[in-house]
């Protein structure tokens, strides 16, 4: 059987599919992308056109499905340790909250498959010694979910991973489990992850001392950017630092934090 094209019709259903799921625009560019990600997923479920699969998936008689394509089409490129400048201002911060003792709580609002969660949690460990401090890790996808607590890793992704942490956070895997990577059980216990839908109503997590919520807003318009974004600002606490990435800005979409270094902004 050849392989199975998508037409323009059959493109803009998906595009409609996650942006009602998830808030995430797709530009017409990334028509290959949807096409390549959903093609074997047509063949497992033995389909004959993109379109009878959108019927599928809008039908409602297959939850888990509906769950599969949106972990297909939702990208999830991350590394541990990604804009090191980043993780400078959280250790300041961190070591700054050092005499309190409540809590110092992150959360990782797009974690992917973990590296970002995992990163923050070696930072709180090596500088809050005594003080109490929890790692929230969240996202969309249940696939990249089970990947982060799994906290199992190809070797070439530890490139940034500083060499003391190496030591204390990470076990090299040998035999069978040559050329991967384990977090350590102590540092895995500490992190939670969660799945979260951003373009909706947020679960009951609490309050956090920060927020990451870096690379995400890339994928969304205007106005889903504003919505997302005074979702996630309610989770952060007066005086909590929110961090977004390089290449984002809040300008136009949030007026209640200011910018205080690149990409991080303070809650008054």
């Amino acid at each position: 059987m050849g392989a199975i094209e998508i037409s323009d019709q059959e493109f803009t259903q998906f595009q409609r599919f996650i942006f009602d799921v998830a808030g995430i625009s797709l530009s017409p560019s990334k028509k290959i992308l949807v096409s390549g990600r959903l093609a074997k997923r047509l063949q497992q479920c033995q389909m004959a056109s993109y379109g009878e699969y959108f019927r599928l998936l809008t039908s409602g008689a297959e939850p888990r499905e509906t769950q599969t394509a949106v972990d297909l089409l939702t990208t999830n490129e991350t590394y541990f340790f990604r804009e090191p400048k980043h993780f400078e201002a959280l250790r300041q911060q961190a070591t700054a909250a050092r005499g309190s003792g409540k809590p110092f709580r992150v959360w990782s609002a797009a974690s992917s498959s973990g590296e970002e969660a995992y990163s923050i949690a070696m930072v709180l460990a090596d500088c809050l010694e005594s003080r109490p401090w929890e790692v929230v890790g969240s996202d969309l996808s249940t696939r990249v979910l089970a990947r982060a607590r799994a906290a199992h890793y190809p070797a070439e992704r530890i490139t940034n991973i500083p060499k003391s942490y190496l030591q204390r956070f990470c076990l090299r895997g040998v035999d069978d489990q040559e050329g991967t990577l384990l977090i350590d059980r102590n540092l895995r216990n500490r992190v939670q992850f969660t799945q979260v839908n951003l373009n909706t109503a947020l679960p009951a997590l609490g309050v956090f001392d920060i927020i990451f919520l870096r690379n995400v807003m890339i994928y969304f318009n205007g106005e889903t950017k504003r919505q997302v974004v005074a979702r996630v600002l309610s989770m952060l606490k007066p005086g909590g630092h929110f961090y977004i990435g390089h290449s984002e800005s809040l300008q136009g979409i949030n007026n209640d934090v200011r910018l205080v270094a690149p990409s991080i902004y303070l809650k008054p």
